[in-house]
């Protein structure tokens, strides 16, 4: 299970639930982004990361 912490008017404040939906749930496997990440076939690569390792996982680009 993940703990988030942050300040809230000078408390720690602990969150126990663990984000299950939206863009927080999915991080890239690389490089752990949340933003831009590829979800189908699960590779769980952002759209950065994707770039640089398509052609070792055996992707053309055909345009």
């Amino acid at each position: 299970m993940m703990f988030i912490f942050w300040k809230y008017l000078g408390m720690l404040v602990v969150n126990k639930k663990e984000k299950t939906f939206g863009k927080g749930a999915v991080k890239c496997r690389k490089c752990g982004r949340h933003g831009g990440v590829i979800r189908k076939y699960n590779l769980n690569y952002c759209r950065q990361c994707w770039r640089e390792i398509a052609k070792k996982l055996g992707f053309k680009k055909y345009s």
